[in-house]
């Protein structure tokens, strides 16, 4: 015995494919985008970017064990360090920073003596 089938489920079908359809076309696909490197890999400002960071993370921890004067002078160098780099780098943005985190460190050593 055939099916038998209305005009509510016709329009039903023709509805649902018309949204699945719909749905397919706005759905975005998002594909991993690659993120290029655009600073200088393994060159001499890498080594001294990665070390100042190092440097400056010692700082870090030396600060949160109230260990003064030293944790300036590994600060001073760090940042000293970043400060080079952006000479390197031409970015204003670095050397501005930096230069004014090595007179408060310079300044702070001094006070310490």
């Amino acid at each position: 015995m055939p099916v038998k089938r209305t005009i509510k489920d016709v329009v039903e079908e023709q509805v649902k494919e018309l949204l699945d359809d719909k749905v397919e076309q706005l759905t975005v696909k998002i594909e991993p985008k690659k993120i290029n490197k655009v600073t200088p890999y393994k060159d001499k400002s890498w080594y001294v970017k990665w070390g100042s960071s190092f440097i400056l993370i010692i700082g870090m921890a030396l600060t949160a064990m109230d260990i003064q004067p030293y944790n300036m002078g590994f600060h001073l160098i760090g940042v000293a360090g970043w400060f080079i780099v952006g000479v390197w780098w031409h970015d204003r943005a670095l050397m501005f920073i930096n230069a004014i985190a090595m007179g408060i460190f310079f300044a702070g050593i001094v006070a310490y003596i």
